[in-house]
């Protein structure tokens, strides 16, 4: 039998941050946005992620108008793609240990820096592997606001029940700037000029980015000088104390994100996610040319993007009772269904309802990922795990617009679908095969032995 010890400390109380007031109802949005210093990061923080959402189609779009082949436009977006991907979890480390500012300020120039050269390497019709050369600094400087300020509701919240809400929040907000960013870049590229929308793209990193990375008081404290390996017991990301503990003290090491088998589980969900996203955006734009009507691009894809922030907004307004990892299979599973139906449209209006339906099935996939991550890392590496998520999209992203744009150019209209049925079938079967990894440890069972010790814990 398990005796339980509880400290009153370790209860959340009305005045910490995050904590609900007796008789309050389950957290709602209302609740997470009424959060003291919420609005200081979320608005600098919107802004500075709306470019993301455009860079991929900007690429695509002004590739294809000076080389007329979607294979070389999807590769060099493709190229972008992987960098970020590769690059994200690096930033995402130094943001944990440096802290935010520190990599956002030099992030955003050399990203605006790299898109412009890219732009007028593109206009200049330079070869193809200088265009690849300019992709990869764009792709590696991409700032990664989504993941910090994800990892600044973690600080504000800490334990609180409203982080399922936060985590709803975060998506509903993600897919709202791929509503407008599509759209925005596709207006841009095809009314104004093809390199419009990565120009602009350039702009709106430059400055969202530096307005984020001054607000400096909700940023979560560095962990400069905190080793990177454990020298204690680790279980799903949790860097238990090494050394005597007898005196009350104990040393707690920074374990790295990727190191929790459940963040790699996660990070295969998440890649089959960034297929959906890249053969959409290729295979959209081929489809709208096909039919003489370029400019439902954008609004197909918005449609699509849509669906998902609906669909956030409604999984952040219920109170969930099964397990987030069941929660994660099932939502994955209704994704794989729906996007395998997307090669068979042959319609606007029936490729809009089933780009709808599959931007629903993405959603809850999202959120509880997202949510599973504040459950199975520590603070110290959170941000470094949500940029391995941030970073497994975009590498999916950039492997399904490569093959989507071959596909397209040589097979027929709409071939591209087949990516984002292949990618989410395949990650299905890994998280359903790995789903007991992303079962959280209870980071209250801590059996050790000595005495003196300041926190009561629960013994055997």
């Amino acid at each position: 039998m398990a005796s339980t010890v509880t400290s009153k400390s370790s209860r959340p109380g009305p005045s910490q941050p995050g904590a609900s007031r007796p008789g309050t109802s389950r957290p709602g949005y209302g609740q997470l946005l009424r959060t003291r210093g919420a609005w200081t990061f979320l608005l600098p923080g919107f802004a500075a992620r709306q470019p993301f959402a455009m860079l991929t189609v900007s690429i695509v779009l002004l590739v294809h108008h000076t080389t007329g082949s979607y294979g070389a436009a999807g590769a060099v977006a493709a190229v972008t793609g992987v960098s970020m991907a590769l690059f994200a979890p690096f930033t995402g480390t130094c943001a944990d240990r440096f802290g935010q500012r520190a990599v956002l300020l030099p992030g955003v120039l050399v990203h605006a820096a790299a898109a412009l050269t890219l732009t007028v390497l593109a206009l200049s019709h330079a070869p193809l592997w200088a265009l690849f050369a300019a992709a990869v600094p764009t792709g590696a400087s991409v700032p990664q606001v989504g993941p910090m300020v994800r990892a600044r509701w973690g600080v504000t919240l800490q334990d609180s029940p409203l982080l399922t809400t936060a985590a709803a929040f975060e998506s509903v907000t993600d897919e709202l700037t791929f509503v407008l960013g599509p759209l925005l870049a596709t207006a841009l590229c095809t009314a104004v000029d093809p390199a419009a929308g990565l120009v602009t793209e350039a702009v709106l990193s430059l400055g969202g980015g530096l307005l984020f990375a001054a607000q400096t008081g909700t940023q979560p404290r560095p962990s400069r000088g905190t080793p990177l390996r454990s020298s204690g017991a680790v279980r799903d990301g949790h860097a238990r104390p090494s050394g005597a503990v007898g005196d009350g003290h104990a040393r707690v090491e920074r374990v790295p994100a990727l190191r929790v088998p459940g963040v790699r589980v996660l990070a295969v969900a998440f890649l089959g996610i960034g297929t959906v996203f890249g053969g959409m955006q290729v295979s959209l734009a081929a489809f709208t040319r096909s039919i003489g009507e370029p400019g439902l691009n954008g609004v197909l894809y918005g449609v699509f993007a849509a669906g998902n922030m609906l669909s956030g907004i409604v999984c952040g307004a219920i109170a969930w009772k099964a397990a987030p990892h069941r929660r994660l299979v099932v939502g994955y599973a209704a994704l794989a269904l729906a996007a395998s139906g997307l090669w068979t449209a042959h319609s606007v209006l029936l490729l809009a309802a089933l780009g709808l339906l599959v931007g629903a099935c993405i959603a809850p996939s999202l959120i509880t990922g997202y949510t599973l991550v504040d459950r199975l890392v520590a603070p110290t590496a959170r941000t470094e795990a949500f940029t391995w998520l941030t970073g497994a999209v975009a590498l999916g992203q950039a492997a399904a617009v490569t093959l989507a744009g071959q596909l397209e150019d040589r097979l027929w209209n709409g071939a591209g679908f087949l990516v984002p049925l292949a990618g989410t079938a395949l990650a299905l079967a890994t998280v359903v095969a790995l789903r007991t990894r992303l079962v959280p440890q209870s980071k209250g069972r801590t059996v050790a032995r000595g005495v003196g010790h300041r926190v009561p814990l629960t013994v055997d």
